[in-house]
């Protein structure tokens, strides 16, 4: 969650409070690509902020997370996202060619 304000579409853009799911996913992985330039893989990195897929954990996962975290897409998706989630890194794990979460971990 936070409180900066990415340009939203939504009516109630413009009220207080804090922001976080979808509208989030861009600044999320950005700021988790600079925590990694920045630490390389001296230290674990959660990632979080619009994850609510296969693709958006992978994304993650390549970028430098080690673990992902999810919220918000739990409400609208329901507890079963994190078994397709689970399901779908281990198609795009053996489509890219990895043994595992580790070694695609920083990978892009």
């Amino acid at each position: 969650t936070t409180v900066a304000r990415p340009p939203l579409k939504s009516p109630h853009a413009g009220e207080a409070g804090g922001l976080s799911g979808a509208p989030l996913k861009a600044l999320a992985l950005e700021r988790l690509r600079d925590f990694r330039r920045a630490s390389g893989d001296a230290i674990p990195l959660i990632a979080a902020g619009g994850i609510a897929s296969a693709d958006d954990a992978w994304a993650r996962i390549r970028a430098g997370a080690s673990l992902v975290q999810l919220y918000t897409a739990l409400v609208y998706h329901g507890p079963g996202l994190a078994r397709r989630i689970a399901a779908g890194l281990v198609e795009r794990l053996e489509r890219d060619g990895f043994a595992s979460v580790a070694e695609a971990t920083g990978a892009d």
